[in-house]
C-alpha cells in the first residue's frame, strides 16, 4: 500500500512552474501506487482530493494587507504581527484538518517555504511540522534572496524561522545546482537535486484535428516561418533579442508570436516591443487572447488553444531570457523536435549545456555567427533533423520522468523507511 501525499502550497492552478512540477510528481508517485491530495488557496485539483483555504492564495486580500506592509519596510508595526500570528494560527489548523480529513503520511510543499508570497502560509507549515513531526519533503522553486522586492523587509525572524525551516522530518529538494549551493551555504541544509522534467520516454502525438488549422487562425500563411516565443511579456525574457533575430535573418516569411500576455508587470515593456518591431520592420503576433490553459471557444466562438498546441507548428522557438530558474520553455521545445535559439543564462549555462545539447546559443547578445546559425537550423532540414533527435537523446537521458523517478524513491526512503517505490 502506498503512502497518502499531500501537497500543500500557495496556488495549484494554471501553467506556473510550480503548478506543472507538481502535477509531474503526483503522475510519478501514482505510478508507484502513491495517492494524492492537494490543499491551497487556488486549486483546479477535483474537490473530492483537495482542501482549498482562500487565505493560502498570495493574492487574497488579508496576505496583500499584510505584504503591503512588510516588503520595502524595516519597521512592522504591532499590528502587523499580530495579524501574521492570527492568519498562521487559523493556516495551521486548517492543514491539520486537511490531514485527519484525507488521512495524509507525507506532505510535499511547493515552493511555499521557499519564496514568501504568503508569509503566514510559510510559518504555519513550519510550526505544523515542528508540532506533528510528518515525513515532509519541501520542493524549492525560487529562493526569497533570488528576488530583489524581498530584499528589504520588516520580518528577517519570520525568514530565519520558515523559509526554509530546518527539521529532521524535512528533506528538502531544489532545481538547479545554484539553489543547493545557496541553501547549504545560507542555512546549512543540504538537499537533493531535482531538475524540471518532462515524460521523455513517451514523445507527444501529432496535432489533431482541434488544432491542425492554428497556423490559419493566427494569421500565418502557408510559407511563412512562424518564430516562436513561448512565455509571458515581462522584461527578463530577453524580448527584444528575438525581435533583433528576426530584423537580422531579413525576411518577410519569418514572423514572431509570443503566445503570453503581460501579465502582473504592467504593459510598458509590452509597448515597447510594439515599438522595436515597427521600427525593426519585424512582424510580431501577439496571439494571448487565443492561447489559454485548456481548450475551449471563446465569447466570439473563436478556438481558444493551449500552449502545446502551438509548439508543433512552430519553426523556431526563441528563448533569450535574461534569468530562469530552470527554463521548462528549454525542454518543451527538445521535447516538440523544435529547433531552439537559447541565450546562456546563468543556470542554462552552468546545468544545461554541459550535458552536450546542440543549439543555436547566444551570450547576452546577438552575433552574425549565431544567426547564421539559425539560418542553418531552419533552412538545411537534414542538419536540423540531426540536431533534433540528438538534444532528445540528451533530454531523455537528464530530464525524462526516469529522472525523476530515482530521485523521487530517494527522497520518499529518506523521511518514511519505506522502500517500495
Amino acid at each position: 500500500m502506498g503512502e497518502r501525499i499531500g501537497f500543500v502550497s500557495t496556488r495549484f492552478a494554471g501553467l506556473d512552474g510550480v503548478s506543472l512540477e507538481s502535477a509531474k510528481w503526483a503522475q510519478v508517485l501514482w505510478d508507484h501506487e502513491h495517492f494524492s491530495y492537494w490543499y491551497a488557496g487556488r486549486l483546479d485539483r477535483a474537490s473530492e482530493i483537495s482542501s482549498c483555504v482562500p487565505e493560502a492564495y498570495f493574492g487574497h486580500p488579508e496576505i496583500q494587507w499584510i505584504n503591503d506592509r512588510i516588503w520595502g519596510h524595516s519597521q512592522r508595526d504591532p499590528l502587523v504581527s499580530q495579524r501574521i500570528r492570527d492568519l498562521s494560527a487559523y493556516l495551521k489548523e486548517s492543514l491539520y484538518e486537511f490531514v485527519r480529513t484525507f488521512d495524509i503520511s507525507v506532505l510535499i510543499v511547493q515552493n511555499a517555504v521557499t519564496i514568501p508570497m504568503n508569509l503566514p502560509l510559510g510559518v504555519a507549515i513550519t510550526e505544523f511540522i515542528n508540532e506533528t513531526q510528518i515525513p515532509t519533503i519541501a520542493h524549492h522553486h525560487d529562493f526569497y534572496w533570488e528576488r530583489q522586492r524581498f530584499m528589504v523587509n520588516a520580518v528577517h525572524d519570520y525568514l530565519d524561522l520558515a523559509f526554509p525551516p530546518r527539521h529532521p522530518a524535512l528533506q528538502h529538494a531544489v532545481i538547479n545546482l545554484a539553489a543547493q549551493e545557496d541553501l547549504a551555504w545560507r542555512r546549512g541544509i543540504s538537499s537533493v537535486l531535482i531538475p524540471n522534467v518532462l515524460d521523455f520516454e513517451n514523445p507527444p502525438p501529432p496535432p489533431d484535428q482541434y488544432s491542425h488549422d492554428v497556423r490559419a487562425e493566427i494569421g500565418l500563411a502557408p510559407d511563412d516561418v512562424m518564430i516562436l516565443q513561448p512565455t509571458r511579456i515581462v522584461p527578463r525574457k530577453g524580448i527584444e533579442h528575438a525581435i533583433k533575430l528576426v530584423e537580422m535573418l531579413g525576411d518577410p516569411k519569418y514572423k514572431l508570436v509570443i503566445s503570453h500576455e503581460a501579465g502582473d508587470e504592467g504593459y510598458e515593456y509590452h509597448n515597447i516591443l510594439t515599438e522595436l518591431a515597427a521600427a525593426a520592420g519585424v512582424d510580431i503576433r501577439f496571439i494571448a487572447t487565443r492561447i489559454g490553459e485548456v481548450r475551449q471557444l471563446d465569447h466570439e466562438g473563436k478556438k481558444i488553444y493551449t500552449l502545446w498546441d502551438l509548439y508543433p507548428h512552430a519553426n523556431l522557438v526563441t528563448y533569450p531570457s535574461l534569468y530562469e530558474g530552470f527554463g521548462n520553455a528549454f525542454l518543451e521545445a527538445v521535447y516538440f523536435r523544435v529547433p531552439v535559439l537559447i541565450n546562456r543564462y546563468a543556470i542554462f549555462a552552468r546545468d544545461i549545456e554541459p550535458k552536450g545539447f546542440r543549439m543555436p546559443v547566444m551570450d547576452g547578445f546577438l552575433t552574425g555567427t549565431v544567426v547564421e546559425e539559425v539560418r542553418r537550423i531552419l533552412e538545411d532540414a537534414a542538419y536540423r533533423e540531426e540536431c533534433l533527435n540528438h538534444n532528445y537523446e540528451m533530454a531523455l537521458r537528464f530530464y525524462s520522468y526516469s529522472v525523476l523517478r530515482r530521485k523521487m524513491r530517494t527522497l520518499i526512503t529518506n523521511i518514511t523507511g519505506l522502500q517500495e517505490m
